[in-house]
């Protein structure tokens, strides 16, 4: 894979400024939070970045349909041969795929004129949103024995949409700023989408997609876990590779965790 999707956070406050001009009541300037996306590099080449973005982005058709994205290139190592990402090309995939590229990350001198050259805004001071790595995975032995852990219990109320009804082929449900709980089946080719936590009381055999926001600390849980996707935050797993057998077909969890090689997803089996 040549390219990750990723959440980032911007800064927030309650800061404004008011024009003492004449013309004043036209408009007030404010801070506003804004979610976007980074796109992290790591390759100049141009196609293997298109090839990996469109197999991503077809596991969830439109899903990140016109969001705002962030262009890193902090990882890529640049030499003689490419001294300059073909920023160009990149912007003109992204819109292709449905993303609009608004700013440029660790890009300094060349990178960093090239990048202007194209329209991106500079935005070396924006921090990616990484999970919290408190929650290490326990040893297999250690699961009976310290099952709390798993579950943190939220720390406010939370909005919960609640869906009773199968879910079929081709239908999506989103539950926008709250968790989702499912009742019934999700089938192959349905997708549910969380920007919190999501809870599936019966099968779980489409796609499902929590902290959809940048939620890092979100989960997946479902009775009979047998997913064509899921994902946390922008980290995907797709089950090409079959599920381990103590999770396949039985109560399990998903959730994201941090470690020295980066972030991955963790699918782990339920205590009863």
């Amino acid at each position: 894979m040549t390219v990750k999707i990723s959440p980032i956070s911007t800064p927030s406050g309650s800061m404004s400024l008011a024009s003492a001009a004449p013309l004043s009541h036209c408009y007030d300037i404010k801070s506003a939070d804004l979610p976007l996306l980074a796109l992290l590099l790591k390759t100049t080449d141009i196609h293997a970045v298109e090839t990996a973005l469109k197999a991503q982005l077809a596991e969830s058709p439109g899903f990140f349909d016109h969001d705002p994205v962030v262009i890193d290139v902090s990882a890529l190592e640049l030499d003689e041969t490419c001294p300059v990402m073909d920023f160009a090309g990149l912007t003109h995939l992204l819109r292709q795929q449905g993303l609009v590229p608004l700013a440029i990350k660790g890009a300094e001198g060349l990178q960093k004129d090239a990048a202007q050259a194209c329209g991106l805004v500079d935005a070396s001071d924006l921090r990616v949103r990484r999970p919290m790595p408190q929650q290490a995975a326990p040893e297999p032995a250690q699961a009976a024995s310290e099952p709390e852990p798993r579950v943190p219990p939220s720390t406010q109320a939370v909005p919960t949409l609640v869906i009773d009804k199968p879910l079929r082929s081709g239908q999506q449900v989103y539950a926008k700023g709250s968790d989702l709980i499912v009742l019934a089946m999700v089938n192959p080719g349905a997708e549910v989408i969380a920007d919190g936590n999501i809870h599936v009381y019966a099968p779980l055999r489409g796609k499902a997609i929590a902290g959809a926001r940048g939620n890092t600390q979100a989960r997946i849980f479902a009775q009979c876990m047998e997913p064509e996707l899921v994902s946390i935050a922008g980290v995907y797993r797709t089950t090409d590779k079959e599920l381990a057998p103590e999770v396949r077909g039985r109560p399990a969890q998903v959730f994201l965790q941090t470690g020295p090689d980066g972030e991955k997803l963790l699918i782990q089996p339920l205590s009863a």
